[in-house]
């Protein structure tokens, strides 16, 4: 089997493949600029879909989609389970989202993206028959220091000490949802303050492991599949990532046992939701954010800013480009 990193040759090292990559996300955050804050997410989705298919099968990989746009019936492209790419190079899961926070590029509003993660094969989580997943991200000083089972309040004391400032000076994003009004209420009874977002978790917890970032920690309930992705991410950043499956209901639960998952509190570690560091995580931007700004038109020309994130080399690289707008639009 070849794996991300066991081909160093100068035809496929996995360096390349990051930056091959990249080009599916611009492709898809390009298509997407005409719905942006035209209030219709599932065209802006389409789009993106679409044009990330399309070059996916430029990329010399063998991919399989572990977590895609859903089940093939309800998904035609991007499907779980669907292989992308040209069937040669190194063997890979893939996760991908065209476009994370559809409602915030619908709405117009800042940190929506489009992402690809990465792995070797067979070692990312495969988490979809579980929607939801409790999560804890943090920066390096968390490692070994905060948990997803201690109270929050516990957390930001103990991360507030390992990064050697003040609790008021702690900074906690969390998804504004009816869901999260006690964990929000809590953070603010510990003396941190709250960055609540509309959308777009992924973007939150790399923010927060980002070490010049202007927040600390990444809390609460969002999707499974946006879960496994940050991992990716958070291999290359050096940070700490923990996850606790939030089935909906009884049925949800049970295909959860059913697909061999955790649905009862366990924890999953940052090596159960993504093995090794075999990992790569491209975004590009869709819409301005904290962590890529996004498409930006200026008469001929496109502008995109994404980053790439290689948990081998522990890297974080922008990349700024300049498109023709004939060319897309």
């Amino acid at each position: 089997m070849v794996s991300l990193t066991s081909d160093m040759s100068p035809l496929h090292p996995d360096r390349n493949l990051a930056l091959e990559l990249v080009r599916a996300t611009e492709a898809a955050s390009i298509r997407a600029v005409p719905f942006i804050g035209r209030g219709d997410k599932e065209a802006a989705d389409g789009a993106a879909v679409d044009a990330m298919r399309a070059f996916f099968s430029t990329v010399n990989f063998d991919g399989t989609i572990v977590i895609g746009e859903g089940e093939k019936d309800n998904a035609p492209m991007l499907y779980n389970g669907e292989r992308v790419g040209s069937g040669r190079g190194p063997r890979c899961d893939v996760a991908v989202d065209p476009i994370d926070g559809t409602s915030l590029t619908a709405a117009g509003r800042q940190n929506a993206l489009s992402v690809i993660a990465v792995s070797d094969q067979g070692t990312m989580l495969d988490a979809s028959s579980v929607f939801y997943m409790d999560k804890l991200v943090t920066g390096p000083a968390g490692v070994g220091v905060v948990d997803i089972r201690l109270p929050i309040g516990e957390n930001i004391r103990l991360l507030a000490k390992a990064l050697g400032k003040p609790v008021d000076e702690i900074v906690v994003s969390v998804l504004n949802r009816p869901r999260h009004e006690q964990l929000i209420a809590d953070i603010r009874a510990a003396g941190a303050g709250t960055r609540l977002m509309s959308d777009g978790d992924v973007a939150g917890g790399i923010n927060a492991a980002r070490h010049n970032a202007r927040t600390d920690m990444c809390v609460g309930i969002g999707g499974s599949p946006e879960g496994i992705v940050t991992a990716c991410a958070i291999k290359a950043l050096g940070g700490h990532i923990q996850g606790v499956l939030a089935p909906r209901n009884d049925d949800e639960k049970e295909k959860g046992r059913e697909a061999g998952l955790s649905v009862d509190g366990e924890v999953y570690e940052a090596d159960d939701l993504v093995k090794g560091k075999n990992t790569i995580f491209v975004a590009t931007g869709v819409t301005d954010g904290q962590l890529v700004q996004g498409v930006r038109r200026e008469g001929d020309f496109l502008y995109t800013e994404s980053v790439v994130l290689r948990g081998a080399s522990g890297t974080l690289r922008r990349i700024s480009s300049e498109h023709l707008t004939s060319k897309w639009l």
